[in-house]
């Protein structure tokens, strides 16, 4: 049986990395519900278990130097987030592992594009595959101790 919190640990931080890569180099709102979904708290006002561990997924993607933020906003999210160099040049960078078929007819921009990590993981997690998301997610932390 497989560790579904780490697979929802590597879908919740591509979710992040495309979101704020695609409105680079602007800082942002990251609100938790975007991510994961809603989540109604507790009597008691804690969030749920899922809700606590994609916001920590966010946590630890900025202590590992993948974005940085202003400040957080409760658990709900953080505020004025945006990739850091580290995270824009690796997500813009050749993917060291293609997880898609790529035609060759295809112009050579197109071609290029496609071969980008960023391009990779937007497929990974469109796909909704848990072992194409967790493999490309680990090919790209793998990819940023190169760099």
């Amino acid at each position: 049986m497989g560790d579904i919190h780490i697979d929802d640990f590597y879908k919740d931080a591509g979710k992040i990395l495309v979101q704020l890569y695609r409105s680079f180099p602007r800082k942002n709102l990251l609100l938790v519900e975007d991510i994961s979904g809603p989540d109604t708290p507790d009597e008691y006002g804690l969030h749920s278990e899922r809700h606590q561990s994609c916001f920590g997924a966010a946590i630890w993607l900025a202590e590992s130097g993948y974005l940085s933020y202003g400040e957080t906003i409760r658990q709900e999210g953080m505020d004025q987030v945006i990739l850091t160099h580290k995270a824009f040049t690796l997500l813009s960078s050749t993917a060291t592992t293609l997880i898609t078929d790529i035609d060759p007819q295809l112009p050579a921009s197109v071609l290029e594009t496609q071969q980008t990590n960023i391009h990779q993981l937007r497929e990974a997690l469109r796909s909704g595959d848990s072992q194409q998301i967790r493999r490309t997610m680990h090919n790209l932390f793998l990819q940023s101790q190169d760099h």
